[in-house]
C-alpha cells in the first residue's frame, strides 16, 4: 500500500487497532454512536473491484434494526475509485447487496464480488462513484440476520455511510443509494428511512433493480399461482427458508413446523448455515418445490417477517429509478410492479423501467445505461422524466 495513504488514514487505523472478532463481540462502552468505526483494515485486491483505488473493509455501530435502540457491530467495504479525488471528494454509492445468505461466512466483504456485480459497481466507480458497500447487521457481526428486514437493512446502509463520510479521507456528501434483488428493497427502505433516521446526508436519488415489495396479499396470490402441484423448483423457496430461518433468530414464538411441510424442514435448519449457492443446489437436488414445501398455514407463520417487510413510507424525498425485467422468475415482476403502483401513488417521482426478455439477474447490467441518465439528472439538479406505467423495452 503506498505510504502517502498510510499516512492519510494512519488515524483511522490506529484508532482501530482492534481485530474484528473482537470488536464483533461487544460494543465498546461510552459516547458511542451509530457510524462509530470499532475496526478497520485494509481489504484484500481480491476482494475489492478491478482497478480499484484504496479499500477497507471496516466494523461500525449501528442502531439495532430489530429493535429499534441500542447498537451492535455491523461490518461493510470502503472501496475508492484510482487517482486523486475530485474537488469536494468522491460522491457516494452506498452499495445494497442481493441475497446471499444469512450465516457469516456469506458476508460479501468476506468473499470476491461475483462477475455481474464486479461489473456493475466497477460501471459505478467509474462514473466516479466511491463504493460503501455494508453487508446488513447480523452478515459479519453478532445475532443471525434478519432477511428482508427493511429497518435493519436501511440502518445498516445509513450507517456505514456515517461511518464512511466521518472518518474517510476525500469523499462527499452527495450520495446515490443503489440495491438489487434483497438490496433493492434495502434501498427504497433506506431513501425511506433517511429524512427521520439521518436527514444530515444529502440522498440525490435511489436505484433500485429487482426490488421486492410484499404484502400479504401480493404474496399469497403469487404463492397460489407458484405452488401448484405441477410446478417445479423456483428460486422463491430458498428465499422462503432464509425469511424463515432470519424470523427464528429473534422470535422464540416462531414454529418452523407451522410453516413448512416435513419434507422441507431439513432444508430450513439447513438454510442457516448455507449461503446460497450452496442452498438452492440442495433445495433442487431434494425436489423442493412451493408446492411441496409450504404449509397451508405457513403465511400465519411467518406473519412477523411479513410485517418487518413493509416500508414506513413510500413517499419517497429523491427520485426513484426502478428496474425490472420481464422473465425475472426470482422476484416475479407483478410484485416489482407493485413497488412502482404503490410509491407513485404515494406521491413519489418514480421513473420505472421494463426489460423485455431479461431475468433477474440480466436486468442488473441491462438497467446501467438509463440509470446512468438517471443518475446524471439527479446529481446535477435536472428534472427527471416520471415514469409509473412503463412499456418492455429491448
Amino acid at each position: 500500500m503506498p505510504l502517502p495513504f498510510l499516512r492519510k488514514f494512519a488515524p483511522l487505523l490506529a484508532s482501530t487497532a482492534l481485530c474484528f472478532s473482537a470488536a464483533q463481540a461487544a460494543v465498546p462502552s461510552g459516547a458511542q454512536k451509530p457510524g462509530t468505526i470499532t475496526a478497520s483494515a485494509p481489504l484484500a485486491a481480491a476482494l475489492s473491484l478491478p482497478g480499484a483505488g484504496h479499500a477497507l473493509r471496516i466494523t461500525y455501530l449501528s442502531t439495532n434494526g430489530i429493535t429499534g435502540k441500542g447498537l451492535v457491530p455491523v461490518t461493510a467495504e470502503i472501496i475508492l475509485p484510482p487517482g486523486p479525488a475530485p474537488q469536494g471528494g468522491w460522491p457516494i454509492v452506498a452499495w445494497a447487496h442481493g441475497t446471499v445468505g444469512v450465516d457469516d461466512s456469506c458476508a460479501p466483504s468476506l468473499n470476491p464480488y461475483n462477475d455481474r456485480n464486479s461489473t456493475y459497481l466497477s460501471t459505478w466507480m467509474k462514473r466516479g462513484f466511491a463504493i460503501v458497500a455494508t453487508d446488513y447487521q447480523g452478515l459479519g457481526g453478532p445475532g443471525t440476520h434478519a432477511y428482508l428486514d427493511t429497518r435493519v437493512e436501511a440502518y445498516s446502509v445509513l450507517d456505514s455511510i456515517r461511518a464512511a463520510l466521518a472518518n474517510v479521507p476525500d469523499l462527499q456528501n452527495k450520495i446515490m443509494i443503489v440495491g438489487q434483488s434483497q438490496g433493492g428493497g434495502a434501498a427504497v427502505a433506506t431513501a425511506a428511512y433517511a429524512p427521520t433516521y439521518a436527514p444530515e446526508l444529502d440522498i440525490r436519488g435511489t436505484v433500485a433493480t429487482g426490488a421486492p415489495y410484499v404484502t400479504p396479499e401480493l404474496l399469497g396470490d403469487l404463492l397460489k399461482n407458484a405452488a401448484q402441484p405441477d410446478a417445479g423448483y423456483s428460486p422463491l423457496v430458498d428465499y422462503v427458508l432464509y425469511l424463515a430461518t432470519g424470523l427464528a433468530g429473534h422470535d422464540p414464538h416462531f414454529r418452523p413446523e407451522e410453516a413448512f411441510t416435513s419434507k422441507a424442514l431439513p432444508l430450513y435448519r439447513k438454510a442457516a448455515h448455507e449461503c446460497l449457492t450452496s442452498l438452492s443446489q440442495q433445495t433442487q437436488a431434494a425436489g423442493l418445490t412451493l408446492h411441496n414445501t409450504l404449509q397451508p398455514t405457513f403465511l400465519k407463520a411467518i406473519s412477523p417477517a411479513l410485517k418487518g417487510m413493509e416500508f414506513p413510507t413510500l413517499k419517497l424525498a429523491q427520485p426513484l429509478f426502478t428496474g425490472t425485467g420481464t422473465e425475472d422468475r426470482d422476484v416475479p415482476p407483478a410484485l416489482q410492479l407493485g413497488l412502482v403502483k404503490a410509491a407513485c401513488a404515494a406521491g413519489s417521482l418514480v421513473q420505472a423501467h421494463l426489460y423485455k426478455g431479461l431475468n433477474h439477474s440480466e436486468t442488473v447490467n441491462g438497467s446501467l445505461a438509463d440509470s446512468a441518465i438517471f443518475t446524471n439528472e439527479v446529481m446535477t439538479g435536472q428534472p427527471v422524466p416520471p415514469q409509473c406505467n412503463p412499456v418492455p423495452q429491448q
